[in-house]
């Protein structure tokens, strides 16, 4: 798709500038809706995954509440996604010298269903090289544990999470190859507590399936332990999950018209799926509620964009992505010029700044705002990943930007059932909108 050339920068920030971004923070932090917003979404929908008919309420509680705030114009976008349920017996133990252990487990979102009962001695294991090491012999008819935990010594938790992320999206097929009729994956996070976490996984083509839940940490460690005494632990699971037709849910999309470059498009954007368990209140309520308050604050104050500010909820980022992957498709198939995308999907923490996918130039640029923004504690300006549901969008102009909040605590809510209205704190939520709000009217006033 044709994405916007930017040939020069405006960089001089001006005193109205500081003004605006003074009003932002002010109007968020005085007269913001976000928090209540998400109260509803979290409280009065709750979970939300892909398909489910929580996600069809919250795709029209976010077109009346846009459309309450009175944009240019609101609308749904056709989105293609999967139909997965989890079922209602999700159960799991480990027995040891005769004694049963329950162990707490969450299916892994994609994950085929056991068919009654299944029971089989098990394996640990901590990468793939490991099963090539113990070979078919010492797999075969067996299930497979990875317990191999977050790096403790990285500072940034979303490398961590990235690096023990291929156990659970890979860990079934990988398992499979070997003669594994299951598999237990640790739970990705930080956190030592009975809460599983669950997440996607894939399948891999010609290889056979077989069924994946998500152990809580503090399980892993007590099955480990019992591994490390004894070969003689069996594990029985039970599953009961569907793959379901496909169906099409939205998109949400709202936008300010721009005063002097219509055409050119600069979005913000969270998604509005969750995972099944918890109320999906950091991941992503936070992100659409953030998005949400953008359209608010611009309209409270009266500010008329050069270009089109797009406000986009995106469906179905949790288990494929589909809502980005369609969103960049038909802005292609459009022929859209889009300049700019803002993503909120790291919880509501208090933000520490933005990580970009950007050009030197544009780097530069957002970086030399540095000094505007710092007042509201905003320091972190870099390089880095911005978000799921705009990559889709990557171009060697376009402008990629990822909201980063304080990350120690994100992985302890995330795709559990922690992940509840109660643990965001009101004014972080609304920090983390205004500081969203401020690099729109900055991306839009100077970029």
């Amino acid at each position: 798709f044709a994405i916007a050339m930017v040939f020069g920068f405006s960089n001089a920030i001006s005193q109205s500038d500081s003004a605006m971004v003074a009003s932002i923070f002010e109007s968020t932090l005085t007269d913001g809706d976000c928090y209540e917003n998400l109260r509803v979404l979290c409280k009065e929908i709750g979970p939300r995954l892909s398909a489910s008919e929580n996600a069809e309420k919250a795709i029209q509680w976010g077109l009346k509440k846009m459309e309450s705030y009175k944009p240019d114009t609101v609308y749904l976008q056709d989105v293609q996604v999967p139909h997965w349920v989890r079922g209602n017996k999700e159960h799991a133990s480990f027995k040891e010298a005769g004694k049963e252990h329950p162990i707490t487990i969450s299916a892994i979102g994609g994950t085929i269903g056991t068919e009654g009962i299944l029971t089989a001695p098990v394996v640990e294991v901590k990468y793939f090289e490991d099963l090539e090491f113990l070979g078919r012999e010492n797999v075969e008819g067996k299930i497979v544990f990875y317990n191999r935990a977050l790096d403790p010594v990285l500072l940034n938790t979303g490398m961590a999470y990235g690096g023990a992320y291929e156990q659970r999206s890979r860990g079934a097929s990988e398992a499979a190859k070997y003669g594994a009729v299951g598999v237990l994956v640790r739970s990705l996070t930080h956190a030592e507590d009975k809460r599983a976490h669950t997440g996607s996984m894939r399948y891999e083509d010609g290889v056979e399936k077989i069924p994946a839940a998500a152990i809580s940490t503090v399980d892993a460690r007590d099955l480990s332990s019992a591994l490390n005494g004894s070969n003689n632990i069996t594990v029985s699971l039970e599953l009961r999950c569907q793959k379901l037709p496909d169906v099409i849910q939205h998109n949400v999309i709202a936008e300010i018209k721009g005063a002097e470059h219509p055409e050119e498009y600069i979005i913000v954007g969270g998604h509005l799926d969750s995972w099944d368990i918890g109320e999906g209140a950091h991941d992503d309520g936070a992100g659409v509620v953030h998005s949400i308050e953008v359209l608010k604050a611009l309209k409270d104050l009266n500010y008329k964009p050069k270009r089109t500010i797009r406000i986009v909820l995106f469906i179905n980022e949790e288990n494929g992505n589909n809502g980005g992957k369609t969103y960049a498709r038909i802005a292609q198939e459009k022929g859209e010029l889009h300049v700019a995308a803002l993503e909120s999907d790291r919880g509501g923490f208090v933000p520490r700044g933005f990580s970009m996918e950007a050009s030197n130039e544009q780097t530069a640029m957002i970086r030399s705002w540095e000094n505007l923004l710092a007042p509201y504690n905003l320091h972190l300006f870099k390089r880095g990943f911005s978000g799921v549901d705009i990559r889709p969008l990557k171009n060697d102009t376009v402008v990629l930007v990822g909201l980063v909040p304080d990350g120690q605590r994100y992985f302890d809510y995330h795709h559990s059932v922690n992940d509840v209205f109660e643990s965001v704190h009101k004014r972080e939520l609304e920090l983390g909108a205004a500081s969203c709000a401020a690099l729109i009217y900055l991306m839009d006033q100077h970029l």
